[in-house]
C-alpha cells in the first residue's frame, strides 16, 4: 500500500517541452560549439556541461524551471543528464551562457538574469551571434556579493578562460597558456596538419639516408672505404 501511494504521489519532472532548441541555425551552432569546446576543456574533471536541459531549482515544483542554452556545473559527476535538479546534485551552475536575440532579450535580461543572480550563478554571459541588440555581441555579468556586475575584462574567472568574439562564435583561450580551445573541426584540421608534417619529415629523413648510402656506394667504387673516413 505504501509503495502504491508513493508512486501515485511521485512528482514528474519533464525533460522536454517540445519547443525547438534554437530559433536559427546561427544560434544553434553557437550553442553546440560552446557546448563541445567546454566539454573538451573540462574532460577528466568533476564537472559537466549541459545544453538546453531543464534546470529545476525548487523541489516539489516542476513548473519552476529554466532551460539555459549552456551551463557549466562543477563538483558533480561528469556526463549528460536529461534534466538537472539542484537539490539532487547539490551544486548550482557556476557559469551560464544564453545565446540571445531580440526575441529573447527581455527574458534574458529580466527573468533569467534575476533568477541566476538569486541562485548564486557566479557568471552569466549573453552572446548575440548576429549582433542584433548587443553591439559588441558578448556581454557578461559576474556575481559580486549578491548582485551581478558587468564584466569588463572578457575573462571567465571560474573557468580560467579568456573569451573573444570570433564572427558568430565565442572563442575560448586558456589563461595559463594562451592556447585556443579548438572546435571539433578545428581540432581535426590541426591533427591532420600535424600528421602531414610528421609524414613529410619521415619522408625527408628516408631520402637523406638514401642519399648517404648512394654517396657511400660511390666512394666504394672509387676504392675508398666510407666507414674509415
Amino acid at each position: 500500500m505504501t509503495s502504491l501511494t508513493s508512486q501515485a504521489t511521485e512528482i514528474f519532472y519533464p525533460s522536454s517541452d517540445g519547443k525547438p532548441l534554437a530559433e536559427s541555425y546561427v544560434h544553434l551552432y553557437a550553442i553546440l560549439a560552446t557546448l563541445e569546446v567546454l566539454k573538451q576543456y573540462l574532460q577528466g574533471r568533476q564537472a559537466t556541461v549541459l545544453a538546453d536541459q531543464f534546470l529545476y531549482y525548487a523541489q516539489g515544483y516542476p513548473r519552476l524551471r529554466v532551460a539555459p542554452d549552456v551551463m557549466v556545473i562543477c563538483d558533480v559527476a561528469p556526463g549528460g543528464r536529461d534534466n538537472y535538479k539542484i537539490w539532487e546534485e547539490g551544486q548550482i551552475p557556476v557559469v551560464i551562457f544564453e545565446i540571445t536575440s531580440p526575441g529573447t532579450k527581455e527574458q534574458d535580461t529580466g527573468f533569467k538574469k534575476t533568477l541566476y543572480e538569486q541562485l548564486g550563478v557566479q557568471e552569466y554571459w549573453l552572446f548575440d551571434p548576429k549582433g542584433e541588440w548587443i553591439e559588441e555581441q558578448l556581454q557578461g555579468y559576474r556575481l559580486r556579493g549578491e548582485e551581478y556586475e558587468l564584466i569588463t575584462d572578457s575573462r571567465s574567472e571560474p573557468l580560467q578562460l579568456r573569451l573573444q568574439v570570433e564572427e558568430q562564435l565565442i572563442g575560448f583561450y586558456r589563461e595559463d597558456t594562451g592556447e585556443k580551445l579548438l572546435l571539433p573541426e578545428e581540432l581535426k584540421a590541426a591533427l591532420d596538419e600535424e600528421k602531414t608534417a610528421r609524414q613529410q619529415a619521415e619522408e625527408k629523413a628516408i631520402l637523406a639516408q638514401q642519399q648517404v648510402e648512394q654517396l657511400k656506394e660511390r666512394l666504394r667504387e672509387l676504392g675508398v672505404d666510407p666507414d674509415t673516413i
